[in-house]
Parts: structure tokens; C-alpha cells; sequence
């Protein structure tokens, strides 16, 4: 298909982006995994978790749309199930930050969480509609979607590990000031 064609070096690029960052975000996890905080499980499953799966996203996203399809209404209905999930993933990902307990989120936190990644999941879902007339203006919706989500894993990344190193290391490394032995006379 001629239209997709065209994007070829663009999915290619953020293909190969997404897959190395899945990669780095494994290795992180495991160096912040050697002093794991009280109740990590709990906040990795609603700040860590997401992370990856956006980066899956945008690997799943480039690996569709570099595939020799034949019309644009199969790629848009691959694509469009790719956001009607990552929206319920979202949904799921919103509950699991007000139920943890670990960690107060931000506004920062909701919207890098949960509102940005909600919207580049609906404009993949709702773009699947208009996809046969519009196709040349909704492959850029697409590709700005793809590229949110791979943005989105670097921020949360980038603030995961600035987290742990800056603030949990911190606190673990903080020893309460050793009492002064009295002395008796």
C-alpha cells in the first residue's frame, strides 16, 4: 500500500527506539531491584508496569504498520485494537495509582500516566474510523500517537529511575543520628 510505504524509515526508527528502550527499562528494574522499597510490587504495577507496556505499544504499532498490508481498513482495525486496549490498560493503570500506597502520585504522575497515555490510546482507537477517507491525514495521527507513547516511556522512565536514585536511595542511606551514650559519674 502506497500511503504506508511512505513511513517506512519512520517505523523502522521507532521500532528499533521502542525495542531498545523495553530493553533498558528491564536493566534498570534490575539494579533498582537490589534494595527493592517496602511495597514495590504495589507501585511497580501502577508507575513500572505501564512503562513497558507504552514501549510494547509503539514496538507492536511500528511492526504493524511496516507490514506489507494490502488495505488501509485492515491496518486501521490493527491499530485500533491496539488503542481500544491500551485504553482499558489505562482505565486498569488509573485505578492501580489511587489504590497503591506507596507513593502519593502528582498531577505530573496522572497526567504522564494516565491522561497523555489515554489520549494517544483514543486517537489510535478513534482513528480507525476515519482511516479509509482521511488515510494520508490519520497515518500522521498514527505516527503522533506512536511517538507520544515512546515519549511517554522515556519521561516515565527517566522519572522511575530519578525516583529510586535521588529519593529511595536517600532515605535508605539515611541512618538515624546515633544517640549519645551517657556517662555515668
Amino acid at each position: 500500500m502506497a500511503e504506508l510505504a511512505e513511513w517506512d524509515s519512520f517505523y523502522v526508527i521507532v521500532g528499533s527506539a521502542a525495542g531498545a528502550l523495553i530493553g533498558l527499562q528491564l536493566v534498570v528494574m534490575t539494579l533498582i531491584a537490589e534494595r527493592p522499597p517496602i511495597r514495590a510490587a504495589e507501585a511497580g504495577a501502577a508507575f513500572a508496569t505501564p512503562t513497558v507496556v507504552h514501549f510494547g505499544a509503539a514496538l507492536l504499532l511500528s511492526a504493524l504498520l511496516h507490514a506489507p498490508w494490502q488495505t488501509i481498513g485492515v491496518t486501521a482495525t490493527a491499530w485500533g485494537l491496539v488503542g481500544f486496549c491500551g485504553a482499558i490498560y489505562t482505565a486498569i493503570v488509573a485505578r492501580r495509582m489511587a489504590k497503591q500506597t506507596t507513593y502519593l502520585a502528582s498531577f505530573e504522575d496522572w497526567l504522564f500516566h494516565v491522561a497523555l497515555p489515554l489520549t494517544a490510546y483514543a486517537m489510535l482507537a478513534l482513528s480507525t474510523f476515519a482511516a479509509p477517507a482521511y488515510t494520508r491525514e490519520i497515518l500522521f495521527g498514527v505516527a503522533g500517537a506512536t511517538l507520544l507513547l515512546l515519549f511517554l516511556g522515556i519521561h516515565n522512565t527517566w522519572d522511575a529511575v530519578v525516583y529510586h536514585v535521588l529519593v529511595n536511595r536517600r532515605d535508605a542511606n539515611t541512618k538515624p543520628p546515633r544517640r549519645a551514650a551517657s556517662r555515668k559519674r
